[in-house]
């Protein structure tokens, strides 16, 4: 059995000045092991909007009445609290598991040999935007689930997953200048593409926001907008979406595009399909708690798909970006944007 090395002093200053630094220059993870950290922080981005949304759909919005204790009293729910109170403290505490996967990821990319800043900040943008949307998710609680701020709450977890996807994919790629694939009508035409979905994800909010689902059963306030009207402007928005992604695939095989873009467009489309179903039928069945469950999975699958469409449209090498050497562990002090 190997003997474990002595700790120096030097060593322990070392740790404490740049903990990751620190590790980094005495663990080098496979990149495997890296892609697969990252793809647990970006699943985990998608399991606090569903864990979100079930605390609204069994309106336990107000389980914990208060943030950041669950009650004046108590840090953690109690038996008086019920179910809801459960529900409501049980999403706080994934919370912490989101941030565990965030870390994680950002060790491992850290880690990972040659240093890839890009990737470090990648993993920084997650950890700040869990910190805010945090803070925004007490204040969701604090302001009696007003619906502007439950929407502003949902629009920053979509914005967690965009750059968590964002991630994901620069793992597998290197650092070298990005190579288009197609030309830049076609690049015009996605980014149109990302515009549209981008605003059908707001205009949902407005859905939710405007609906009857309030995420308590006491009287909260609701959007003073009439929810079928703003249904069916996001119904239109989903069909303008399908629609350009219809037009992108016949476009991308007229000028016989690689095979990426090809797939991806292919995978949007049938998640658009998927979710354009579950959509009209809880229209149709008043809005049943398991089929919104399932309306708002579907968007995020939505989001990331739209996004790895736009992301396979150019390749990088595997060229490095200048960074520290990586046995190199002496950094320069801590700033805003983390520790590199």
């Amino acid at each position: 059995m190997d003997r474990v090395p002595n700790v120096t002093r030097a060593d322990t200053a070392a740790a404490v000045r740049n903990p990751l630094a620190f590790i980094a220059a005495r663990w080098t993870p496979d990149p495997r092991t890296v892609q697969r950290a990252v793809l647990v922080a970006l699943a985990m981005s998608v399991v606090i909007v569903i864990t979100g949304g079930a605390v609204r759909l069994t309106g336990s919005g107000l389980g914990c009445p208060t943030w950041p204790k669950c009650t004046d009293d108590s840090l953690t729910t109690t038996s008086e609290m019920g179910f809801h109170g459960v529900i409501e403290f049980g999403n706080r505490l994934l919370t912490y598991v989101l941030c565990a996967a965030v870390g994680w990821a950002i060790i491992a990319a850290r880690s990972q040999k040659p240093y890839r800043r890009s990737l470090t900040r990648l993993g920084w943008a997650q950890f700040w935007i869990v910190m805010g949307n945090a803070i925004l998710g007490g204040i969701v609680v604090l302001v009696g689930l007003n619906p502007y701020t439950v929407a502003a709450h949902f629009l920053l977890s979509s914005a967690l997953i965009a750059v968590a996807t964002v991630m994901w994919q620069r793992t597998r790629e290197g650092d070298g200048a990005p190579r288009p694939l197609v030309g830049g009508s076609v690049r015009q035409l996605v980014w149109v593409m990302i515009v549209v979905s981008a605003l059908l994800i707001a205009v949902g909010t407005v859905v939710t926001g405007a609906g009857p689902h309030a995420g308590d059963s006491s009287e909260v306030e609701r959007m003073p907008i009439d929810w079928e009207t703003v249904s069916k402007a996001h119904a239109v928005l989903a069909w303008i979406v399908v629609t350009l992604t219809f037009a992108l695939w016949f476009v991308l095989k007229a000028v016989d595009a690689p095979k990426g873009p090809l797939a991806r467009t292919r995978d949007l489309f049938l998640v658009l399909l998927a979710q354009g179903v579950i959509g009209y039928v809880q229209y149709f069945t008043d809005l049943p708690e398991v089929l919104v469950g399932l309306h708002m999975f579907g968007s995020c699958l939505v989001w990331i798909a739209t996004l790895r469409v736009l992301l396979a449209l150019r390749e990088r090498t595997r060229e490095t970006a200048p960074g520290l050497p990586a046995q190199e562990y002496e950094a320069p002090s801590v700033s805003m944007a983390g520790p590199r």
